[in-house]
């Protein structure tokens, strides 16, 4: 996990080592309902970004496939 300010912004960024996202379902993960987990839901990164919108903030992920993925947490300074 890390820190920065950038252009205005508070950016976390909380990374993992995992085996990472193809772009298919990069585009897919804030969907509502859309899940790759036989048990999950599929609504808990939909309202992550929509509680950030709602303060002004954003959330991305930036993923490769086989070496993990980082999100990223945009806060308005």
């Amino acid at each position: 996990m890390a820190g920065v300010r950038r252009d205005g912004n508070v950016l976390i960024k909380v990374q993992d080592n995992g085996r990472g996202m193809s772009p298919d379902i990069q585009e897919q993960i804030f969907t509502p309902f859309f899940t790759t987990k036989k048990a999950g839901s599929g609504v808990g990164l939909t309202l992550s970004k929509q509680i950030m919108l709602l303060h002004k903030g954003n959330l991305f992920v930036e993923s490769s496939e086989g070496k993990g993925s980082t999100f990223i947490l945009q806060f308005p300074s």
